[in-house]
């Protein structure tokens, strides 16, 4: 993976983690890690699915993302 991938990805992961932020900011950052498909990105949306202090909504999407990414790799 390219590193401006890899910096964009952890500037993503910061968004989406910030509770301090919108939560409509954090999910669009969510749907941005959902599209890049990674192995890195799979990863960063479990971690956002498992955080207890997202919104249900939050981590049902980081999930569902984290769904697609699978299933895209087989």
């Amino acid at each position: 993976m390219s590193e401006q991938v890899t910096n964009e990805l952890k500037k993503l992961v910061a968004i989406a983690t910030d509770l301090e932020l919108a939560v409509e900011l954090r999910r669009k950052a969510i749907d941005q890690i959902g599209t890049v498909g990674t192995h890195e990105a799979l990863l960063a949306l479990l971690d956002l699915a498992a955080n207890e202090q997202a919104t249900p909504d939050e981590r049902e999407s980081a999930l569902k993302y984290a769904g697609r990414i699978i299933k895209s790799s087989r």
